[in-house]
């Protein structure tokens, strides 16, 4: 099973799962989770591949929305989720696969279609950092910046050092094969009756209006909002505000 990390206690209200995207960890989701966790249970997940979990070869949406059926499935059966980007996908796979598991879904900037910019250029750049010198993150943060990589995502891509052991928690050669998996969605009829939120970055263009057609056909339900001045990583830039719309939602 995923590795998990839990905020809190069960509550009369319903557990809340946190899926993270992309080169990052339950760890980047403590400040939110532990904020949303003053009135239930929150679980974030380390997604397959990234962080404590295990590593695969293959990293595709349906068997990512398995994963998150067996967390569920552990934690009484249902469950209000949360996913960001890469975990956004996988949350909506999981609802259109396994409508019951799920009560309420923020899918936060991300959409259900496939996208053509690469992020092989991180992995390129993660690679780059020579492992068996570094003494702290701020040394790979340095090599990370002769790279090209900008300064918010040298601190966020070095959460996921082992640096004691001279590793990333990043299953790196599967994440760079699997790549045109994570950029896709997967074709499906199947639809979600749910409550659903996109929750986008105002300067983010991951969620485009000629995208809400392919949103609507499988969440019918789904709402749209954004949080003024926040890019694709809006949870990261925005943390307060994306809480609180939070809040609103899972509690309407």
């Amino acid at each position: 099973m995923l590795n998990i990390i839990t905020h809190g206690a069960a509550t009369d209200k319903p557990p809340l799962l946190i899926a993270h995207g992309l080169y990052g960890s339950a760890r980047n989701w403590g400040v939110i989770a532990k904020r949303l966790s003053d009135e239930r249970l929150v679980v974030a997940v380390d997604m397959r591949n990234h962080g404590h979990s295990p590593w695969t070869e293959s990293h595709t949406y349906p068997e990512m929305a398995e994963d998150l059926a067996e967390v569920i499935a552990a934690h009484g059966g249902q469950m209000d989720v949360i996913g960001h980007s890469m975990g956004g996908k996988a949350s909506m796979m999981l609802a259109l696969n396994h409508p019951n598991l799920v009560r309420r879904l923020l899918v936060a900037d991300i959409a259900p279609v496939a996208y053509s910019h690469s992020q092989i250029q991180f992995i390129t750049a993660m690679r780059s950092v020579d492992l068996a010198t570094l003494q702290r993150r701020s040394d790979a943060e340095d090599q990370l910046a002769k790279a090209g990589v900008d300064p918010a995502l040298q601190s966020f891509f070095t959460q996921s050092l082992d640096i004691p052991n001279k590793r990333w928690r990043l299953n790196l050669d599967t994440l760079a094969d699997q790549m045109p998996n994570v950029l896709s969605f997967p074709q499906t009829d199947a639809v979600w009756p749910g409550l659903t939120l996109f929750l986008s970055g105002a300067l983010s263009d991951y969620v485009a209006p000629e995208y809400r057609p392919q949103v609507r056909a499988r969440f019918p339900q789904a709402r749209f909002a954004k949080i003024p001045g926040a890019g694709h990583w809006l949870h990261a830039e925005k943390p307060r505000e994306f809480e609180a719309t939070a809040r609103v939602f899972l509690n309407a």
